[in-house]
């Protein structure tokens, strides 16, 4: 399912994150291939991340993320709210608005409004994908029963961002995994 991922990022992560699956009630098979799936499109490395800078988050002459600075969408209320809460961890949490609700709902809840950088600790991260997915679950099932993997895709990164390295991992995945 990660044929450039160094093996031992896997040994290193998957435990948490399978733990972390259980512990929401998203570990059955569908749920699960998602999940890893999710990882090798959004970190192939399978490690959280903290987002780098782009030209999506981060205007020309800008300071870092200040596109994100103002999105009311991801409730987050002026510089230097784009930076604080720019995208971390397995699935890229992002915005002040995610890192409160997300942050309250942790088997042991953490303040990620005022640590955020915390969103990028290994069984923080991985919890975080859960919980995520477990609020997407019945969509994402529905969309994967569909054969629709690009929706699937959809629910979880809000476009098709890594969509092939998604569906490759999701088929190959489906071939190893025992029902």
């Amino acid at each position: 399912m990660f044929p450039a991922t160094p093996i031992c990022n896997i040994k290193a992560n998957l435990p948490q994150l399978l733990s972390a699956l259980a512990t929401n009630k998203v570990a059955d098979k569908p749920m699960l291939l998602m999940a890893l799936a999710t990882v090798r499109a959004e970190v192939e490395c399978f490690e959280p991340i903290s987002e780098g800078r782009s030209r999506y988050n981060t205007s020309p002459s800008g300071h870092p993320f200040d596109l994100y600075d103002n999105r009311k969408d991801l409730g987050n209320k002026g510089a230097p709210d784009g930076e604080r809460f720019k995208g971390r961890g397995f699935i890229q949490l992002t915005g002040r608005t995610n890192y409160a609700t997300y942050g309250r709902r942790l088997p042991v809840p953490i303040d990620l409004v005022a640590s955020p950088e915390r969103a990028g600790d290994t069984t923080v991260a991985a919890h975080l994908l859960a919980l995520f997915l477990a609020d997407k679950e019945l969509p994402i099932k529905k969309a994967l029963l569909a054969g629709d993997t690009r929706l699937a895709r959809l629910l979880v990164n809000g476009g098709s961002h890594g969509l092939d390295r998604f569906e490759d991992a999701y088929r190959r995945g489906s071939a190893l995994i025992p029902g």
